[in-house]
Parts: structure tokens; C-alpha cells; sequence
């Protein structure tokens, strides 16, 4: 992958390596790129099921938007055992890891490549397994941005539809339903073609299933909302966290039942409007966009750096407060609406409080806010 900088600028080409590391779950499939820096995260990724690295994440990496980001700090990309492109069937004796045991593999990829601490990239089963890690080892992870984040197990109605389905549809269709909602999958007839043949030709089938599987097998993720003055010792992630979800994802529920369990300082919940079940993908714009205020609100970007992120924020652009029917969550909701999407939003009956867009970056460095943000744009 070659960067090239507007302005005459030198090319940026950052180094690549991919390796397979062997862990106590089996081998894991990663994609190194970029130098390491000192006093610095890497931002380390996880794909969902049935995707790997490159359906997962490339239309995400590739966007000339994202050039700032990867300029600063290295990517790692991390696929679990067999769902790399050109997998082989994983061995009949092969007991796939649980997500517990994938979460647990990956101090040893950030020991096997020299990382002291990561900002950690998930989608679906993805996010899953990083937040597993996340809470297990907060001293190894700076913060996480969760795409489609379902933090409950399976309940005993959800496991007899998946037997179900598993006996009248074909693994593809299966995952497809897990990817996309209804909705897009009734509309978007190019892109399900695309990710159905991508599964069907790319990924190897049997892994699949097994990943998913494990998947459909896990736990919850036990994490409960600190109360000042209650339970303040409650388990929960204690790195500043991003949820993202699009409004079409089959996730949404599980999306905002996440945000009303974590800690409401450190949490912002990123609701895209007119979003399918892939923001990274559907949207990678202001994905990045979000990505870049949550990563200078850390202190890994410099105001400098968002220089060209700012020029190219619509002056129509706005975040705008409002309360929903999800109170019970103790959920300040901000809009960050389209100009077109306000009729829409007003027959909603949300209220609409323009506030400048980097304010959104503000929530993320001002750790005295008492409630979480819901940013819907």
C-alpha cells in the first residue's frame, strides 16, 4: 500500500509483514503495517464473521481520509484461526477455540510483535473478542471502537433459531443475515452479491461455520454501568470506548443495550442514519471521521493533523441533543443530522441543538462529563 501526500508531499509507504503466530488456540493470521513508535498504540483490528481483514476493513484503510491516522500509528490487522483468505480446513481434531480463548490469544500477538498497548478496531464477533480482551488486560489496550458490539449471550429462543436456520439455509445465507438487515438485504442487491460470492468463493466453509458457531456459543460480557456512591467497583471497560452502529444493522438493539452497561465518562454511542449493517463500509467517511476525534481526544492526533478533517466538515452538519425512549439507560443522545435528514428527524420528534462538530472530539477529552453521548449522524 503507497500513500501519497497532497501538496508535493513524500510518499508514505508504510512496511508490511504478515505472519502466522502460533498461540495456545492455534495459529493466528496477522497483518503487521507500519513502524512501530514509541509512546505510541497500535490500532489493532478484528473482523466478523465471515469476512477476514480485507472485506472486513479494506474499503475502511483505503480511504484517502484515513492517510492521517495511518501516518501516526501502525494497524494489525488480527483473523482468527482459519478465516484467512485461502484458509485450509482446520484439522478434524481441531476444537476451535471458544471467544473467551481467541481474547486470550492475543497477548501473544502483542508480544510477538513488541506492542505495549493497542487501540483496538472490532466488528460483531470482532468487537466481542476485543472487549473480552479489553477487560482482562486494561493495561494493554488504550481504547476501543466497537462496530455492531452485542455484549449478551445467546439466549435459549435465539439458539433454537439458529438450529433452525442451520438446517433451511445455507451457511452464506446465514451469515449474510448476520451482517446485513433486512432491509438492505431487500434493496442493496449489489453489495449482498458481493459479500455472498466473497463467503461463498473466498472463505473457507467449514472454518466459517465453526467460527460462527463459537461465536453463537459465547458468554455474556458480565460488564455492568459504575454507579458513584453504589457499585462503583463494578467490571466494566475502563479505556474510553466508541460504539458504532448503523440504523439498519440487525446490531442496534444489542448496540445500545452495550452503551446502557459500560461507563457512561468514557462511552460515546455513534448512531449512522441511513447505514446498513457495515458502517466501515457503507460509510467509511465519517467512520473515519469519528475515528480521528476519538483518537486526538486520547492524544495520539494533533490539532494540526486535523486540519483537512475540519475543511471538509459540512457547514451543514450539526449534533443535536435529544430524548429518546431509551431514558432508562441514563442516555444524554446527540444527532449529528444531514440537512436533508431533518424533516424526517422533526416527525421523530427529537428536538434538534446545533452544536459544532468538535465538540464530539471535546466529550472524549473532557473526562467530567456525567452521562454518555449517542452521536447520530
Amino acid at each position: 500500500m503507497v500513500l501519497e501526500e497532497n501538496g508535493g508531499d513524500s510518499v508514505f509507504e508504510p512496511q508490511i509483514t504478515e505472519e502466522h503466530i502460533d498461540s495456545q488456540y492455534g495459529k493466528v493470521h496477522c497483518i503487521m503495517t507500519g513502524t512501530l513508535r514509541a509512546n505510541r498504540p497500535v490500532i489493532l483490528t478484528y473482523h466478523d464473521i465471515g469476512l477476514n481483514h480485507k472485506s472486513c476493513f479494506e474499503t475502511l484503510f483505503n480511504h484517502e481520509d484515513m492517510r492521517e491516522i495511518v501516518k501516526h500509528l501502525p494497524v494489525c490487522h488480527v483473523e482468527a484461526p482459519g478465516q484467512h483468505e485461502g484458509a485450509k480446513t482446520l484439522p478434524s481434531e481441531y476444537i476451535y477455540p471458544s471467544m473467551d480463548q481467541l481474547s486470550e490469544a492475543l497477548p501473544t500477538v502483542l508480544k510477538h510483535f513488541g506492542l505495549r498497548s493497542v487501540i483496538g478496531l472490532g466488528v460483531g464477533a470482532g468487537a466481542y473478542i476485543l472487549s473480552k480482551f479489553a477487560l482482562n488486560h486494561p493495561d494493554m489496550v488504550d481504547g476501543l471502537v466497537l462496530i455492531n458490539i452485542n455484549p449478551n449471550a445467546e439466549g435459549l429462543m435465539d439458539s433454537v433459531a439458529n438450529k433452525i436456520t442451520e438446517w433451511t439455509h445455507t451457511l452464506p445465507d446465514t451469515v449474510i443475515t448476520h451482517l446485513f438487515g433486512k432491509e438492505e438485504i431487500q434493496t442493496n442487491h449489489d453489495l449482498i452479491a458481493t459479500y455472498r460470492h466473497h463467503i461463498t468463493t473466498t472463505m473457507n466453509q467449514t472454518n466459517v461455520g465453526q467460527f460462527f458457531r463459537s461465536y453463537n456459543s459465547r458468554n455474556p460480557l458480565e460488564v455492568e454501568r459504575p454507579i458513584p456512591g453504589a457499585n462503583i467497583n463494578a467490571r466494566t471497560l475502563k479505556c474510553s470506548t466508541l460504539l458504532v452502529v448503523g440504523d439498519h444493522s440487525p446490531a442496534v438493539e444489542a448496540v445500545v443495550d452495550c452503551n446502557s452497561k459500560l461507563n457512561p465518562t468514557k462511552t460515546t454511542l455513534l448512531k449512522m442514519a441511513d447505514c446498513g449493517g457495515l458502517p466501515q463500509v457503507d460509510q467509511p467517511a465519517k467512520v473515519i471521521e469519528a475515528l480521528k476525534y476519538f483518537i486526538q481526544g486520547m492524544g495520539y492526533l494533533s490539532s494540526a493533523s486535523m486540519t483537512r478533517l475540519r475543511s471538509r466538515t459540512s457547514s451543514s452538519s450539526s449534533i443535536s441533543s435529544y430524548d429518546g425512549s431509551r431514558s432508562r439507560a441514563h442516555t444524554n443522545e446527540l444527532q449529528r443530522g444531514r440537512t436533508q435528514s431533518h424533516g424526517t428527524e422533526e416527525k421523530r420528534g427529537r428536538s434538534h441543538t446545533d452544536i459544532s462538530m468538535e465538540n464530539f472530539s471535546n466529550s472524549h477529552m473532557d473526562q467530567s462529563i456525567s452521562k454518555s453521548t449517542e452521536v447520530a449522524c
